[in-house]
């Protein structure tokens, strides 16, 4: 039987197209505070953060009040939004297979490591029909921000899976230096929201039908 192996997904610019959801909820608590919203690329810029340190990098001159009240305004945005437009946070083309093959396989096991809350979570797992499917979810309600390994490290520990055996999927550079920061392998992939070259992992998907070869590549079949 060959070693247990572990494949870690970001959720957000990962599995889940979430930008447009992202951006109107952005842009209700940036008026909630009469603040003027950042450009798309730099409200992109800050995915995979947890709140509030994301909207330290969005608002460096707000002070901890507003943040805290920013990060508020943006949840029940987000959750309002979430509620009232099924539509919105497709997962990508293709990822839903990919799960399905790697759940396939008896040696591997799934798991997440997102700046989602758990109820933000739960909510994208509930719509997408993936309860049940991650043997580990790892949320920012528990642990530091990426770059933070804090969620990969605590995924390892509670499925039992050496660090040589896992592997970190994600599109952002956060997601790559939490992995790197892991001592893990790390996948990117070219349809998230930061740029694709300034990613540098140690392999690279155009594709979620190339995502299991590439697993197998860098961890073993």
């Amino acid at each position: 039987m060959p070693d247990l192996r572990l494949v870690i997904f970001d959720v957000d610019g990962t599995l889940v197209d979430s930008q447009a959801e992202i951006m109107a909820a952005m842009a209700l608590a940036f008026q909630s505070e009469g603040l003027s919203l950042p450009d798309r690329a730099t409200v992109l810029s800050i995915v995979g953060l947890s709140l509030a340190e994301a909207f330290a990098v969005l608002c460096p001159d707000a002070d901890e009040m507003q943040r805290d009240r920013l990060v508020e305004a943006y949840k029940g945005a987000f959750m309002q939004l979430r509620t009232e437009n099924q539509e919105m946070g497709p997962l990508f083309p293709g990822a839903m297979n990919a799960l399905d093959v790697l759940r396939g396989q008896d040696h591997t096991l799934l798991a997440v490591a997102t700046g989602k809350s758990r109820r933000g979570l739960d909510k994208v797992l509930e719509r997408h029909g993936l309860t049940g499917v991650f043997h580990s979810e790892q949320v920012a309600d528990h642990h530091p921000s990426k770059p933070n390994p804090s969620m990969i490290l605590t995924a390892l520990n509670e499925t039992g899976v050496l660090q040589q055996n896992a592997v970190m999927l994600g599109d952002t550079t956060y997601d790559m230096d939490m992995a790197r920061a892991a001592g893990i392998k790390k996948i990117g992939v070219t349809w998230g929201y930061h740029p694709a070259d300034t990613l540098h992992p140690d392999a690279m998907i155009d594709d979620f039908a190339a995502l299991a070869g590439a697993v197998d590549q860098l961890i073993g079949s």
